[in-house]
């Protein structure tokens, strides 16, 4: 295997980190179905407390998986899966350009 596959592998690190964790996997499939929601909105809907829910979105967030939309004094959070949809096919380009014979 080349050393750009090496790269785009550990370059994919984070990301499958983020996508992992079962809590923030809910997140993803709960705002899939919504245009946008506050944390209050994604606390409503799961058994996690406000602050874990920050602490999932911020992470989240660090991996290019939501954005944020400040209206007045509340954030809403929606899906952007743009950049790591490109990331996780760069992986699977090349996964299948240099690993399957």
């Amino acid at each position: 295997m080349g050393q750009q596959a090496v790269d785009i592998f550990r370059a994919c690190i984070p990301l499958f980190h983020a996508l992992s964790d079962p809590a923030r996997q809910d997140i993803i499939l709960l705002l899939a179905e919504h245009e946008s929601l506050s944390v209050n909105e994604i606390a409503n809907h799961s058994n996690l407390s406000r602050p874990a829910i920050s602490h999932h979105l911020k992470i989240m967030r660090d991996n290019h998986l939501v954005t944020i939309e400040q209206i007045g004094t509340q954030r809403n959070y929606s899906l952007s899966l743009e950049k790591s949809v490109d990331q996780l096919k760069e992986l699977i380009n090349i996964v299948e350009s240099e690993c399957i014979l």
